[in-house]
Order: C-alpha cells, then sequence, then structure tokens
C-alpha cells in the first residue's frame, strides 16, 4: 500500500517591492528626471525643485504623504493656473 499525497500547497514567494520615484520629469523645461523631492517631515513641508530651469513648488504634507503626491500637487497646480 501506498502513501496518499498532500494536499499542502507549497508556500507563495513574496512579491518584491519597488521603491518609489524621487526624480521627475520638469512640466516646463521638460527635461527628464531633473525635478527632486525633498521632504521635510519635522515641518510638514514638501519641497520640489528643478535642476535645469530652477523652478521650484512647495505644499503641505501628511505622515501618509510620498514623493509623488508632491509632484501631483505641483502639477495639479500648473493645470490650475493655465485654465
Amino acid at each position: 500500500m501506498g502513501k496518499r499525497k498532500s494536499k499542502r500547497k507549497a508556500p507563495t514567494k513574496a512579491k518584491a517591492v519597488e521603491p518609489l520615484e524621487t526624480q521627475f520629469n520638469c512640466p516646463f523645461c521638460n527635461h527628464e528626471r531633473v525635478c527632486e523631492v525633498k521632504m521635510d517631515r519635522d515641518r510638514n513641508v514638501g519641497f520640489i525643485s528643478c535642476r535645469i530651469c530652477l523652478e521650484d513648488f512647495q505644499t503641505t504634507i501628511n505622515t501618509l504623504s510620498e514623493p509623488i503626491d508632491v509632484y501631483s500637487d505641483w502639477i495639479d497646480a500648473c493645470e490650475e493656473a493655465n485654465a
């Protein structure tokens, strides 16, 4: 008599977490990856600036904010100013 096979499945592999970007494309000079975000969590301020055209933007952040949130706020402010 043979053994019965186990119905237990192999454990799933953990997905690799990719880090979020901190450098973005500039909406003014259209250069790629020249806008860098700095997060000052002590003062609750996110600051983004372009190294080429020296445009900058500052917004308030919270504990859950990420650099992409600061960039999105900047793009939204640009679209609102142009509307």
